[in-house]
């Protein structure tokens, strides 16, 4: 008894750590890296121009030059095989009091750089982290900095960090060489921080997702296996539930032939009943008015007769008018001309709660009549009407 106790123990932690390592081979967003994109990015940069770069690199408050609002801009393209290209460019001033080529300057001078370089994702040696990316890179560029255009000779090292696929920091340094001789420029230190934006993004499984997915292959096909044995017994099984399945097909079957029946019943006699209707003909007014002749009292008794026969029906009532005249008066008319014609059955003795009514103006018109159009008056009297359309019967 003892023995069988463990052995179940066994066999239930067994099942417990399978089914958590099956939770944990699970492919998840972790397993996910961005492969390629395009960034583009907005901060702020330094100038150490002071002509002593590493004795006074961190010295912040005579040497580097930085803008109280954001100065730099860039826009790039990054590649699966780790190479990216970018463009920035970026705006300072030489502060009045700070060194520049190793002088303190006299006077406000205005910075501009435009640079183009070549970069690397380190990622790519030191293997991916998902979120922080190092890089390193060569470029050239222009600069204007203390009246002293010149081309450089770049090279920078900096880093990401994301905090999201999209969203990210960048830090990073960069020297510049000039490419002249000229006298009293000295090579200069152009540091950047700002906020970076990724999208076209292009996302691929990292080295862990690879294998990751390798082995939930091996075990999906393990699961395929086991499952075509499965497949097999069921097979017997629904051989048997076949028979069953296809009598209940035949009765659904049956059944909706006899709903479509029913429905083609009622839909013929809707067709009837609105052919009734339609041929009664419309109820028509003459111009600028609203008063129903003999005739057209006739169409309305005759409407009348067709709702006593059927309780159930319910009408909408619609009137119009011609195009002439404004659309203002055209639309007191026509609720005119739908009022009358209501009031017309119910003083017949049709129960009002079975007739809705809505007048349209001139925007129904039956024809080419229009304001911009001249028509005889036989063709303005077809569009001067009311029509009825079935809502219920």
């Amino acid at each position: 008894m003892k023995t069988s106790s463990l052995l179940l123990l066994v066999f239930a932690l067994g099942a417990i750590n399978f089914a958590s390592s099956q939770e944990n081979l699970q492919i998840t967003a972790k397993d996910s890296i961005v492969q390629s994109s395009w960034i583009i990015g907005l901060g702020y940069n330094a100038i150490d121009d002071s002509g002593n770069v590493f004795d006074g690199l961190f010295n912040i408050s005579d040497e580097w030059n930085l803008l109280p609002y954001p100065s730099r801009i860039s826009v790039g393209r990054y590649f699966k095989n780790g190479l990216g290209i970018e463009a920035i460019a970026s705006y300072n001033k030489y502060k009045e009091g700070k060194i520049i080529d190793g002088l303190v300057n006299d006077e406000d001078k205005n910075y501009l750089g435009l640079d183009a370089r070549l970069t690397y994702d380190l990622n790519k040696i030191i293997g991916q982290t998902g979120w922080f990316d190092p890089y390193v890179g060569i470029g050239l560029g222009y600069t204007d900095a203390n009246d002293q255009p010149r081309g450089t000779y770049n090279a920078v090292v900096g880093f990401r960090t994301w905090f999201s696929d999209k969203w990210g920091l960048d830090l990073n340094s960069t020297g510049k060489w000039s490419m002249g001789n000229e006298a009293n420029v000295t090579n200069h230190l152009q540091h950047a921080a700002g906020i970076v934006y990724q999208f076209g993004i292009e996302k691929g499984l990292s080295k862990r997702g690879e294998e990751k997915l390798e082995l939930l292959a091996a075990i999906e096909k393990e699961k395929q296996r086991q499952q075509d044995s499965i497949n097999e017994v069921n097979r017997i099984k629904d051989e048997l539930l076949l028979a069953e399945r296809l009598q209940k097909e035949k009765e659904r079957a049956a059944l909706a032939a006899a709903e479509k029946a029913k429905q083609d019943a009622e839909n013929k006699r809707r067709q009837n009943l609105t052919e009734r209707i339609n041929n009664l003909g419309y109820v028509y007014f003459n111009l600028n008015s609203s008063y129903l002749n003999a005739k057209s009292k006739g169409v309305l008794d005759s409407l009348k007769n067709i709702l006593e026969e059927i309780p159930t029906l319910k009408l909408k009532i619609t009137s119009h008018t011609d195009a002439r005249g404004t659309s203002s008066y055209n639309d007191w008319l026509s609720q005119r001309r739908v009022d009358k014609t209501k009031e017309y059955l119910v003083a017949s003795g049709v129960a009002a709660d079975r007739l809705t009514a809505e007048a349209y103006g001139e925007s129904k018109l039956l024809n080419e009549c229009d304001d911009d159009t001249y028509c005889p008056e036989e063709k303005h009297r077809v569009n001067r009407r009311s029509e009825f359309i079935i809502l219920a019967y």
